[in-house]
């Protein structure tokens, strides 16, 4: 039965966990490339920090990092995927789905019944069930300005503040309403 139990060990080869401080020199060191490309937005090292129990990992079997993701929790029903990222030579092999999967089970979790993020990677969004934003105001208006006093730039992001309008990356906003 030795069909091909490597390929089916590469398949495997990950575990995803929650982020712990001593992930953050390689999430920056991961994000860094995707940075440049305008693919994420840039951090300071001390926002990972003081938003690492937001994070989740994927790290394969020798431990190396190889993926992470983050959700980030905005009102009482709105959530945000943010940051997510997989390391290119783990592409399409599970690993940025393992992670989603875990971003919005933590979500369900906590309550919030919408998430949404900003992206690039429209179909791999649509095929986990998130589908692109007609309308953009996705919260009611005395929510958006309770929302306005956030300091958070993703806060501000999915605003669309004329603040962040020069950081804004030309992504696709993308929402995923839970059903039960």
């Amino acid at each position: 039965m030795s069909d091909s139990p490597s390929h089916h060990n590469q398949r495997k080869g990950f575990t995803v966990r929650p982020a712990r401080t001593t992930d953050v020199r390689s999430i920056i060191e991961m994000a860094g490339p995707l940075v440049e490309k305008r693919l994420l937005v840039p951090k300071e090292a001390v926002a990972y920090y003081e938003s690492i129990q937001e994070f989740l990992v994927a790290v394969d079997d020798d431990g190396t990092l190889i993926g992470f993701g983050a959700l980030h929790v905005m009102w009482e029903d709105l959530g945000e995927v943010r940051t997510l990222a997989t390391d290119g030579s783990w592409r399409g092999r599970g690993v940025g789905s393992a992670l989603l999967r875990g971003l919005l089970e933590r979500a369900r979790s906590l309550g919030v019944q919408r998430v949404f993020c900003l992206t690039f990677e429209v179909e791999f969004f649509t095929r986990h069930g998130f589908s692109v934003m007609e309308e953009q105001s996705a919260v009611d208006p005395e929510v958006y300005a309770e929302l306005l006093r956030s300091p958070d730039e993703g806060v501000a992001e999915f605003l669309d503040l004329a603040r962040v309008k020069p950081n804004t990356l030309g992504n696709t906003r993308m929402i995923l309403h839970f059903t039960d």
